[in-house]
């Protein structure tokens, strides 16, 4: 069985199917939502991103355990609130996802803070609210944070990012846990910090965190950071510092173009066994997952403008643009294109590269794409519900593209389609002459 776009069934995303020859999610028809909303337009499933946490649940059920969303992977409001009223907490990077995060509703308490670059406000902000963990990722942070504790007269609860050099084999800009990589702190300065830690009048030691990368489709990579940690755990209980938590991160990727990366219940069941076997078996865990949640339950709506044949190249331009979906331009990422509806049966199917209208050579979203399309057909860019929006930009002083969060029959507007008086709302004109 083939879909309109050509390809078999099985190569669509769960809660988006073919009905009457029409592109839908949870049988709501997308071209509707694209004709009463406008283009570019993403549209995100919540059972999809539902159902891909339940994984995460399966596999940890029975143990102690905080799934964390990695809010950085999209963090939309409504997409927040889903997930937090699921019963996740947030990683947070910043400040002020640290607010969008409040304003979601999670309790502070299943907030944690990555990133390599914490400032002392965003510290002191932190810890104001009263989050559940600091992850650590260098001894200056470190005592950076003990001060403003101090100084506050509290005591930040801190995990210590372990940098493992573990290979996660995915892209190199994505990749986190090697050595010469930003993240984390060096697997064999870990003992030492975690002593300088313990010291710290401002600090309380509650955990130890590792990440390794994003888009892993393997399982090796995860059991070799996890014999790391825990042999590091080990070491430093030693030492006579007490390890309260083990955070094992994120990056399970998900299909983008035939990608089989472990169901997330199936990885934690190795992982588990793994722990069980050395004795960690009662150990509570914390993970950070955020594409694999919401990345496979996005997709972005968009109009073909004009078809540009070529003696060399055919050119497909299309309303989204590299402001909208960055992956290609920034990873060379693929995302399938698939149209809304069945093709025209007048229309040959051509081979095109799918480009944006932004002034940049690297504004394309995909490359050599069979499609039998004419102008005004709308199109679907799959898979993209995370690290779209999110890092979606105002170039060319294109507004950022409306979102809309469908739930059975209910389709909600979660974010309106961003003005031109939006974008220099906060800028100032010179004087008059």
């Amino acid at each position: 069985m083939t879909t309109p776009s050509g390809l078999p069934a099985a190569a669509l995303l769960p809660f988006f199917t073919y009905q009457d020859q029409q592109l839908t999610v949870e049988g709501v028809p997308l071209d509707r939502l694209a004709r009463e909303h406008g283009t570019p337009l993403f549209v995100y499933s919540q059972a999809a991103m539902l159902n891909a946490l339940a994984a995460y649940q399966r596999g940890l059920a029975g143990r102690p355990h905080l799934i964390c969303y990695a809010m950085k992977a999209n963090s939309s409001l409504a997409i927040l609130q889903t997930l937090v009223r699921a019963g996740c907490g947030l990683d947070i990077v910043s400040g002020g996802e640290l607010e969008r995060a409040l304003a979601a509703g999670v309790e502070p308490a299943k907030v944690i803070f990555s990133g390599v670059g914490k400032t002392r406000a965003e510290m002191r902000q932190a810890l104001t609210v009263g989050i559940g963990c600091f992850n650590v990722e260098s001894r200056a942070e470190l005592d950076v944070l003990d001060e403003v504790a101090r100084g506050m007269g509290l005591r930040a609860p801190v995990s210590v990012r372990v940098n493992p050099n573990v290979d996660a084999q995915t892209h190199p800009y994505i990749s986190t846990g090697l050595k010469g990589n930003k993240f984390g702190i060096a697997h064999e300065d870990v003992i030492d910090t975690y002593i300088h830690a313990a010291a710290c009048g401002g600090l309380r030691v509650v955990g130890i965190d590792c990440h390794i990368g994003s888009q892993i489709t393997q399982t090796g990579p995860y059991l070799d950071a996890m014999d790391r940690v825990l042999d590091l755990v080990q070491a430093i209980e030693a030492k006579g510092v007490s390890i309260e938590h083990i955070d094992f991160g994120g990056g399970l990727g998900i299909d983008y173009q035939g990608d089989t990366p472990p169901e997330a219940d199936a990885l934690w069941a190795q992982l588990l066994q793994r722990m069980d076997a050395r004795g960690f078996g009662d150990r509570k865990i914390f993970i950070e997952p955020g594409r694999s949640l919401v990345g496979n339950a996005g997709v972005c709506l968009t109009e073909v403008l004009y078809l540009k044949p070529g003696e060399h190249k055919n050119f497909l331009i299309v309303d989204a643009a590299m402001n909208d979906l960055p992956r290609p331009a920034m990873y060379q990422a693929f995302h399938r294109i698939v149209p809304l509806r069945q093709p025209h049966p007048d229309v040959d199917t051509t081979t095109w590269d799918v480009v944006g209208p932004v002034c940049e050579s690297g504004d394309w979203i995909g490359r050599d794409r069979a499609l039998a399309v004419q102008s005004g057909d709308l199109l679907a860019v799959m898979s993209a519900g995370a690290y779209c929006m999110s890092m979606a930009s105002n170039y060319n002083t294109r507004g950022r593209a409306a979102e809309v969060l469908v739930d059975g029959t209910q389709a909600t507007l979660i974010r309106e389609r961003e003005t031109a008086a939006d974008q220099f709302r906060t800028e100032r004109m010179l004087p008059p002459t």
